[in-house]
């Protein structure tokens, strides 16, 4: 039963919602909204674009989002998966290219949503998964080295060897006052959830390093000092200008963040069903993102999508309803509108160090040092992911990986997959000990040739069944072709058949199947093949095939 396209949160009133919940909901909304602040602005900067856009996506796309979202507790906003992509958009098209890109984004994911594809997103394999999570994370890591540094740098490449080229290049121009203020920024993050849990170490780093570069008067670079003052108020709406041009440009960047999107979301909703015992509508959280990520542009804002730490934040804080965030982006707009102007005070190496931070929890070092230990191939996937993401370019890393699994999944598949032949040696893996009649004790009549495939056929294990067919000995009188453990079958698979089944007629002979599964079964019938071999051939076991060959030949 597919699951239903209606908002949690018309869930959630219609069950009933009470003022203890809305006071838990409240709390943590506002909790979660403070936590975001410093991320939001962090990952507008190291995206290319100026800090309050990120500010303008959190409250926005953070509001349609939760109002209209699939999952409970949810958390959306800019998050670092988007860094890369966004960064590379904006340096190449402009703000411009990346509003359309984004609308784009916004439009493919409401379409994946009514298209139900919430659930095939699934089959994207683990392996690229990390590998891609985890270049991103060292890329993310790499863009921070000039403002934890204080590097003297006019512009930093964006290409990930030339980046630290230029580092190298420029490291005798160190600021030790800003790398002072960024070391400890990032000790204050590492370190304070363990003094005070409840407290966000991030938003303690960016009080206590804003005060002591003020009070101390510090050589280091500040929001304000690089972008200007930053706004207290939210833009007046404005649809970005589309042609058609911009938009083909623009499709292949707008599908990458759409996918990004999609899986980014969808995993914090499994760690949030996780972490509540609750299930979630994917289709409807994909919906929900489609039209936040369609509405975000239209106040400057930049991509959106779930945010596994700020989900898992607000749900440890009490949050269970999506009213948390929505009160997650009110609070993040009473910030902006009443203490805006303070923003641009933030030293730029404590942002580095809070995107540092956000660097190595999204690295999942634990499990790609664990992925190395699997199969060969899988960590083939993994490797290649990683490099591809970091060396080349998010889009070819996420395609080349899911190519590259399937392919090494198809292979494996092809190598499971066997034909035997049972002539002579009919014997039954596990046979009962009380039948009578054991298959290894019948006899298969002379003229008949029966052979027993393994695995799906498909077309990359044609070749071993083509191979077996060319060992069958020349015109047996009846050739008998065992599917039991034949659990699906495709075109090809279904055009070998029918090549060996005319190859059987012209030399006299008759086909039999038996044991045809349910799949295999119902796509000879709609390719028409049960038509061609004739339906009275097609057996439920070897020994009703067996008794019909013995009558042919009789």
């Amino acid at each position: 039963m597919p699951t239903r396209l209606e908002p949690k949160l018309f869930t959630v009133l219609r069950e009933g919602y009470t003022k203890k919940q809305f006071t838990s909901d409240l709390i943590a909304g506002v909790i979660v909204g403070i936590v975001a602040l410093p991320l939001a602005i962090a990952f507008a900067i190291a995206s290319g674009v100026k800090p309050e856009q990120g500010l303008y996506t959190a409250v926005i796309a953070g509001f349609v989002i939760g109002a209209l979202g699939g999952v409970r507790a949810q958390i959306s906003g800019p998050t670092g998966a988007f860094i890369v992509i966004i960064y590379g958009i904006v340096q190449q098209y402009g703000y411009d290219g990346l509003a359309v890109a984004t609308i784009l984004a916004g439009c493919i994911l409401v379409a994946m949503g009514l298209l139900r594809m919430g659930a095939f997103l699934k089959f994207i394999p683990y392996p690229v998964i990390v590998g891609f999570t985890a270049g991103i994370a060292l890329i993310i890591f790499s863009g921070q080295i000039r403002d934890f540094f204080g590097l003297q740098m006019e512009s930093v490449p964006a290409d990930f060897v030339e980046k630290w080229a230029a580092y190298f290049h420029s490291a005798a121009t160190i600021n030790w006052q800003a790398l002072a203020v960024g070391a400890a920024s990032l000790a204050i993050v590492f370190l304070w959830p363990r003094i005070m849990p409840k407290i966000p170490g991030s938003l303690v780093a960016i009080i206590a390093a804003t005060a002591a570069v003020q009070l101390l008067t510090l050589d280091v670079e500040t929001i304000g000092s690089r972008f200007g003052s930053v706004p207290n108020t939210l833009p007046a709406p404005h649809f970005p200008h589309l042609t058609w041009g911009l938009i083909t440009k623009m499709f292949s960047p707008a599908l990458t963040i759409a996918v990004l999107a999609a899986i980014e979301s969808l995993l914090a909703a499994v760690v949030a069903d996780g972490m509540m015992g609750t299930r979630h509508r994917s289709n409807m959280e994909l919906i929900a993102q489609g039209i936040g990520n369609f509405v975000s542009p239209i106040f400057q804002g930049i991509p959106a999508t779930g945010a596994i730490a700020r989900t898992a934040t607000n749900i440890k804080s009490g949050g269970r309803t999506p009213v948390a965030a929505i009160v997650h982006s009110v609070t993040l707009l009473l910030i902006m509108l009443f203490f805006g102007r303070w923003a641009a005070l933030i030293p730029m190496p404590t942002l580095a160090a809070i995107l540092i931070f956000v660097s190595y929890n999204m690295s999942e070092y634990h499990a790609f040092l664990k992925l190395l230990k699997s199969p060969k191939s899988d960590v083939a996937v993994l490797l290649v992911t990683f490099a591809l993401t970091v060396l080349i370019d998010l889009t070819v890393a996420i395609q080349v990986g899911v190519v590259l699994a399937a392919f090494l999944f198809l292979q494996r598949m092809s190598e499971v997959a066997q034909v035997s032949s049972l002539t002579g040696n009919l014997v039954e893996e596990e046979e009962d000990l009380n039948n009578p009649r054991p298959i290894s004790k019948r006899n298969v009549p002379p003229g008949v040739e029966v052979f027993e495939v393994y695995g799906s056929l498909f077309f990359g294990a044609i070749e071993r069944f083509k191979d077996a067919m060319r060992r069958v000995e020349k015109n047996p009188k009846v050739l008998i072709i065992r599917m039991r453990m034949v659990p699906a079958i495709d075109a090809t698979g279904l055009q070998v058949l029918e090549d060996v089944l005319e190859r059987t007629q012209r030399e006299g002979g008759k086909l039999m199947l038996t044991g045809v599964a349910t799949q295999p079964l119902e796509a000879m019938e709609r390719s028409g093949f049960l038509e061609k071999i004739g339906r009275e051939f097609v057996f439920e076991s070897i020994d009703d095939a067996l008794g019909q060959a013995r009558r042919f030949l009789s």
